[in-house]
């Protein structure tokens, strides 16, 4: 870990001064790049402009949230971000690698291999073991099944013992953690994290977050949370936010005030004056 309490409450945010890390060197290329990326949807007068081209980069081995009033576009960036859907202009690079282009095929590829994904609901199969679940997306890319792996995973997220347990003998706090367990599976160059505590009590949402950070800090994972909790922004290296589709600043070592703070001061705006 890097110092700050359990709870993830650094001691205080400051404006970033560059690349986030998560307590270790960054090197190479960055996990995520966004280069000029545009998303509209519709046309003429009615258009909405989601994404007003975003330049941002996301290094390896960080934790990052995205943060906005609700329109801003963090869905949208989220999407484009992660291969789910496609700007309009500009460019998404993984490890380096240019997707946006890619065939439909090749970007359900490289979903299965190299994106993991924590979304507010866990997406479990129920007729499935916690063990089944993990092992899924292996399965799914015609790998062979790493039972070893998947309980590391599972007694790192606390639940070694539930392994042939079904989801619904779960809390909703253990679902998420298996969530989380099923993401890494595959080793991911980035983890999407879509409001992942949404649906949690405060106790398990704090367990999830502290699980992602430590996913950052103890095996090198890099993970990309969408939020519009301060709280939970406050497990993550920098926040970054968007307002009315743009890049509206970036706090480093952020803490809950600091987030509020910045989030009431976007939500007092106009729209036409965000930047």
């Amino acid at each position: 870990m890097d110092g700050r309490p359990m709870d993830g409450r650094p001691t205080g945010g400051q404006p970033a001064s560059g690349q986030a890390t998560g307590g270790r060197p960054v090197d190479g290329a960055p996990a995520v790049e966004l280069r000029g990326v545009r998303r509209v949807y519709g046309r003429g007068a009615g258009a909405v402009h989601a994404l007003g081209g975003i330049d941002l980069a996301l290094p390896a081995g960080s934790f990052t949230a995205v943060m906005g009033p609700s329109g801003s576009g963090k869905s949208t960036f989220l999407q484009c971000a992660a291969g789910l859907d496609r700007p309009d202009a500009g460019q998404v690079l993984l490890a380096g690698s240019p997707i946006s282009s890619l065939g439909e095929d090749a970007l359900t590829k490289l979903r299965r291999n190299r994106i993991g994904f924590v979304f507010q609901a866990f997406n479990l199969l129920p007729s499935l073991t916690v063990l089944q679940n993990v092992l899924l997306p292996q399965r799914l890319a015609g790998r062979r099944p790493d039972k070893a792996r998947a309980h590391e995973l599972l007694a790192r997220v606390g639940l070694g013992e539930h392994a042939a347990r079904r989801p619904a003998q779960l809390s909703g706090g253990q679902q998420q953690r298996v969530a989380l367990a099923r993401a890494l599976i595959t080793r991911p160059d980035v983890i999407f994290a879509d409001e992942p505590t949404g649906a949690l009590d405060t106790r398990s949402a704090h367990e999830v977050l502290g699980l992602l950070r430590n996913a950052v800090d103890g095996l090198g994972a890099t993970v990309v949370l969408v939020t519009h909790d301060p709280v939970a922004a406050s497990f993550a290296d920098r926040a970054v936010f968007l307002a009315g589709g743009l890049l509206a600043g970036e706090l480093h070592r952020p803490d809950p005030r600091t987030v509020s703070e910045h989030m009431l001061t976007l939500s007092a705006q106009p729209a036409g004056t965000r930047a």
